[in-house]
């Protein structure tokens, strides 16, 4: 659902205040004409937190290549919130699959198509195929924040110990 209501409503965000349900965000989601065939991003099962995206093309990645693999999906995300983009483990586990950036954030003023950087970190080429499940996305809450500048940071137990200064 959108969160702030605004001045204007166009028919669309009209639409989706009366259909939203409590603790449900709405996305509004477009589908591109090479995407006909592909599913929606979908959870694989009830409890699951990502919705998992296709591939709209076909590809293959040599041993540490990258490349980037349309969706044929753009996705309004609502103001205060982000979508990230997350590998899919069992890509990650078998075939050294992930992505590059991770997680990956789309914007909520991003409006292009939703595409999917992949990096083959595993020692054989991996094949894509149209609609193989690449990615997962997650819609996130983002908090807006306002930096203070100071010339000294409050003291902590940790201090400026970092990279495996807490224990491995």
């Amino acid at each position: 659902m959108w969160l702030k209501r605004s001045a204007y409503r166009s028919p669309t965000s009209a639409a989706l205040s009366e259909t939203a349900r409590p603790g449900v965000v709405e996305v509004l989601i477009a589908r591109l004409p090479h995407a006909a065939d592909l599913p929606l991003p979908s959870p694989a099962t009830p409890g699951s937190a990502g919705y998992d995206l296709a591939s709209a093309e076909d590809g293959d990645l040599a041993p540490l290549e990258r490349k980037l693999f349309r969706t044929g999906f753009s996705i309004a995300v609502p103001d205060g919130y982000e979508c990230q983009l997350r590998p899919r483990s069992g890509l990650a586990l078998k075939h050294g699959i992930t992505l590059p950036n991770t997680p990956a954030t789309i914007d909520s003023d991003y409006r292009g198509e939703l595409m999917v950087a992949l990096v083959n970190l595993g020692t054989e080429r991996f094949q894509v195929t149209r609609g193989m499940r690449i990615a997962q996305m997650i819609i996130a809450r983002v908090e807006r924040v306002k930096f203070h500048s100071v010339e000294v940071l409050p003291s902590t137990a940790r201090g400026t110990g970092g990279f495996g200064s807490s224990g491995t």
